[in-house]
Formats: C-alpha cells, structure tokens, sequence
C-alpha cells in the first residue's frame, strides 16, 4: 500500500529513490525547483541533460541524482498558465503520469513531486494540486504495488496546507 506524504522541505535534500524536477523545455537548468536542483546535483547533471535534447512539455525524462540522495532525476515540462482554455490541466495530468510511469520503469518504490507549474509559469496553486492527486490517485490506482511512498514537496505553506486537505479527504 502506497503512503502518501505532504511536507515542506527542500526536495535536494529528501530521501527519495526519484525526486521531480520541474523543468523548463531546455532542461539546462533555471530558477525555482529547477535551479535548486542543478546547484545541488552538480555539474554532471547539466552534461546528462544536454544529452537529452530537451523535453517537450507534459513529458518526462530521466537522469541518475549525481550529487542528490536521490537515486533518480525525473526531469518534467509542466505547462505556462495561460488561463485554463489552453490543455493546462491534461499537460500538467501528464507531467505526473509520465514521472511516474518513468520512476516505475526504473525501479523507484518512492519518488517526490514539487507543485509543477505553480512559480514562474503561473498555474494556480488550488487547481494544480487537485490535479496533481487526481493524476497521481489514478496512476496508483492502475498500478496499486509500484511505489512504497508518494511524496508532495510543498515550498510554501499555503501549498502545504492544500496537499494536507486534500491527502485528508481521501477515503482509507
């Protein structure tokens, strides 16, 4: 049975087999999440993404943790908020499915998410987590044995908060 865990920390430091990155198209490296995760992971992490040659938005690609306690990096293109008329929310569905799918294929029991899309690209905090756990539910519904623990990575606590009810309004 998978345990599903909110908290605030910082996800360069969490024990998990994978943790997400919430990329840009580049996977190069940036602000938020991603910069975090480049500083803390080292300089070998930028030379496997260049090798990647990117990564298009709602995908996911994946690279070993380099200097992180994660074993795995699953890099994901979350989408720009341009009002919700535009596939916001099946891209950012996909972002979690195709992480997922990815830290199955390679074994993960535990793996990370921060709030994908909710910084610089402007996706609204509410409906991002509902779709974050919709999409995630489901996925562990299909595939109920292929994680120990799903763990939502909250930077603020307005998005901590969020996670906690909604982990609170799931039935046992």
């Amino acid at each position: 049975m998978t345990s599903f865990i909110a908290l605030q920390t910082d996800i360069t430091t969490l024990k998990a087999d994978a943790v997400v990155n919430a990329a840009n198209r580049t996977l190069l490296g940036g602000g938020g999440v991603d910069g975090a995760i480049h500083r803390a992971a080292g300089p070998r992490l930028l030379q496997a993404c260049r090798a990647l040659g990117g990564c298009e938005t709602g995908q996911s690609k994946i690279t070993l943790g380099y200097g992180l306690p994660a074993k795995w990096i699953i890099h994901t293109v979350g989408p720009v908020w341009r009002g919700g008329k535009h596939g916001e929310e099946q891209l950012l569905s996909s972002c979690y499915t195709t992480a997922l799918a990815l830290g199955r294929q390679y074994g993960a029991k535990s793996i990370a998410f921060p709030c994908i899309s909710t910084g610089v690209y402007g996706y609204p905090q509410k409906p991002a987590a509902q779709t974050a756990f919709k999409s995630v539910m489901r996925f562990v519904r299909q595939y109920p044995e292929a994680f120990d623990a799903i763990y939502f990575v909250c930077f603020l606590p307005e998005d901590l908060a969020l996670y906690n009810e909604l982990l609170e309004q799931m039935p046992c």
